[in-house]
């Protein structure tokens, strides 16, 4: 039998993140060959990866990064089955090197092919899922780009949102951030009306009336009504029109205003479950 050193164990589970066993039986079976005993580790991966297909991995790790320049910005769900693994130090860390490592990418597909240290992303997933022993895959990813970009995570890694502004103006951090938060607490389903799906126009016009109809009003006056109430849903679920959540007595595009010549021109958001 090959005798391997603790030093050769210690360098593949630096390599890895595999536990100390693991490597040690990795490198054995490989009889000291360091690519073989990856390559061993990678497989285990796929084993349990192929076992655990139908579970749920709902739990894990959100985390929203922009670039230096601040003009781009990348939300990275990193999923797996359990919530004690999602709050391990080391789980979170992966989460954030991946997403450091997602900067630049425009789709999911070209960010599970990018090189993360010397092996791809997808990968990376499948050695970590036979290490960890559990179903982890990547369960969101969006990207923005924007003159200004701005992030927020939710505490606990739950949510993640990006916001983009129409210029890089004084205090463009804050601003983006607070409008970030609002994303993230009130979940909109749309930058502004003019985004609002037409299905879901159509449906909430039906719903309006059907109460109408309910509470006696004539058909008549039917469309007059839900278009008041279409008003209303567009305030409540799209993020410009939304009462901004630090005072309710202006909404967010007010909020903007403050900041000059700006206003929010995209945002993305990414939760768990």
């Amino acid at each position: 039998m090959t005798k391997i050193t603790a030093s050769q164990v210690n360098e593949l589970r630096k390599a890895t993140g595999a536990g100390m066993m693991d490597c040690k039986n990795a490198l054995v079976e490989a009889e000291g060959d360091f690519d073989k005993a990856i390559e061993i580790l990678r497989k285990k991966g796929q084993k349990v990866a192929a076992k655990r297909a139908d579970r749920d991995s709902s739990e894990g790790a959100v985390i929203a990064l922009v670039n230096d320049e601040k003009n781009a910005g990348v939300i990275v769900s990193l999923n797996c089955e359990t919530d004690f693994v999602a709050k391990n130090e080391k789980f979170v860390a992966l989460a954030k090197d991946l997403a450091k490592a997602a900067l630049g990418h425009d789709s999911l597909d070209s960010f599970l092919a990018a090189n993360f240290n010397g092996l791809s992303v997808s990968e990376k997933l499948l050695e970590q899922t036979g290490i960890i022993g559990e179903k982890i895959e990547i369960g969101g990813f969006k990207t923005l780009n924007a003159p200004f970009v701005g992030s927020y995570i939710h505490a606990g890694n739950k949510i993640a949102t990006l916001v983009g502004l129409s210029a890089s103006v004084e205090n463009a951090d804050v601003a983006a951030k607070d409008v970030a938060m609002q994303a993230a607490a009130m979940n909109p389903i749309a930058l502004d009306e003019s985004q609002v799906d037409a299905s879901v126009i159509d449906k909430e016009i039906e719903i309006a009336k059907d109460q109408l109809r309910a509470e006696g009003k004539p058909e008549a006056m039917l469309d007059n009504i839900a278009k008041g109430k279409l008003k209303r849903f567009f305030k409540d679920n799209t993020l410009v029109n939304q009462a901004f959540i630090k005072d309710s007595k202006v909404s967010v595009a007010d909020y903007i205003k403050t900041y000059g010549e700006v206003s929010v021109t995209a945002f993305e958001r990414v939760a768990l479950g």
